[in-house]
């Protein structure tokens, strides 16, 4: 049978709330990636070096774990779906703002703010998805959930090759407010978790202290584990824009540049479906870290290939691991996750990963700056050295695939 047979046997609801949570994460991406494809503009504009500005993604990295304590137990105690949406709207509202800046002190200010919206999308959407399919189909839609993120990435570069030198930095910014659109289908297609619901009725509810009981050491390493995570896929992505101006010299509009941010995400759509399906067969820890050992002999051809046609090999190659690894990622964390947190604790372990992760891009501009402008030398260490690092994490870790949620889920590790 296909790994992918899953998905045709979804009912039209399940379908519905399978799209919404990946659109969540496909616009939440789009407007993170916004500003890595203008840091060279904003910093000349408002007279500063582009490292003041890597701030700015520092600051919405830092931020996200905020973001998804609050609105993860928001969720836990009024619903997926309400919280959603409104998470929607506040991270939108903040990306229209950003366009009307006027000092790199509010852009910044700004995108913390944004960050602890964009911090709660992928932990509610994600647990929403989980809760609503069959076991089965978690693997596969995990992966097609976390594919949402290169999506986002490519709409973003493809937005800013087509738009950037009509409308400049601050256009982009004022389209990155439509995915608050995306907030009217889910009013009318998508149900609220009935997982959720059956918690909401057990008489037995729990507040954060009780529900972790006797999950702290798990919820330490998932942070940890999401930090590894995070270091590789910041790693490969925040700066590459920066890598083709700065090192291919490659202009931010040009056909190339664009068609390099494609492969690369093209790349990252294929890694996320195969691995992800994949999971349900090799398992989940298992999977994430063959991908994570795979990416490291296409290094070489991802920074030092000797034409546009290997650069761009490399580039494809080198997210297809990438995002294989990230494709288990939903099904993995909610799989472990206890009841009565699986709105929270992924999410959060996600997001403070994030936060422990939030130096990958300033750390790779210093060892750049070190090695005399050497971007290429700097991302290629810091993804070899990370992509060891969470190999060795996922093979020291619990797995709990197929675990049943509701009343009798255990949300334990094997």
């Amino acid at each position: 049978m296909s790994p992918f047979a899953p998905l045709r046997e979804l009912t039209t609801t399940q379908r519905h709330t399978v799209l919404a949570s990946f659109l969540g994460w496909t616009l939440d991406a789009f407007d993170y990636f916004l500003l890595t494809f203008v840091i060279v503009a904003v910093a000349k504009e408002f007279h500063s070096d582009t490292g003041h500005v890597i701030t700015g993604l520092f600051l919405t990295l830092a931020a996200r774990p905020l973001g998804a304590l609050l609105f993860g137990r928001l969720a836990d105690r009024y619903g997926r779906r309400p919280i959603l949406m409104l998470d929607v709207i506040l991270f939108s509202v903040f990306e229209l703002a950003t366009a009307f800046s006027t000092s790199l002190t509010m852009l910044l200010v700004l995108r913390f703010l944004f960050g602890i919206a964009m911090g709660g999308e992928w932990g509610i959407g994600a647990s929403l998805a989980m809760e609503s399919i069959p076991a089965k189909a978690r693997g596969v839609v995990s992966g097609l959930l976390q594919s949402g993120y290169p999506v986002g990435f490519f709409l973003g570069a493809l937005v800013n090759w087509l738009l950037v030198d009509h409308i400049g930095w601050r256009g982009l910014f004022v389209v990155g407010a439509l995915p608050a659109l995306l907030v009217l289908y889910i009013r009318r297609t998508v149900p609220e978790s009935e997982v959720w619901q059956q918690e909401r009725a057990s008489p037995q509810k729990k507040g954060l202290f009780e529900a972790m009981r006797g999950h702290w050491k798990l919820a330490i390493y998932l942070m940890v584990l999401m930090m590894a995570f995070n270091m590789f896929s910041h790693g490969s992505q925040d700066l590459y824009h920066t890598f083709e101006e700065e090192s291919l010299h490659l202009p931010t509009g040009s056909g190339a540049a664009f068609m390099l941010v494609a492969m690369l995400n093209l790349g990252a759509l294929v890694g996320g479906l195969f691995f992800g399906a994949l999971s349900e067969r090799m398992g989940r820890r298992r999977t994430i870290i063959l991908a994570a050992l795979l990416a490291i002999p296409v290094i070489p051809l991802w920074m030092y290939g000797s034409s546009l046609t290997a650069l761009a090999l490399g580039a494809f190659l080198v997210q297809v691991m990438v995002q294989g690894a990230w494709g288990v990622v939903p099904t993995h964390l909610n799989e472990l996750a206890p009841e009565g947190m699986r709105g929270t604790l992924p999410g959060f372990a996600y997001q403070t990963g994030n936060l422990l992760a939030a130096v990958t891009a300033n750390a790779q501009h210093w060892i750049a700056d070190w090695r005399g402008g050497d971007l290429a030398f700097a991302m290629s260490v810091w993804i070899a050295a990370v992509a060891l690092l969470l190999a060795f994490l996922a093979w020291v870790g619990p797995e709990a695939r197929g675990v049943r949620f509701g009343r009798a889920g255990a949300g334990t590790g094997e």
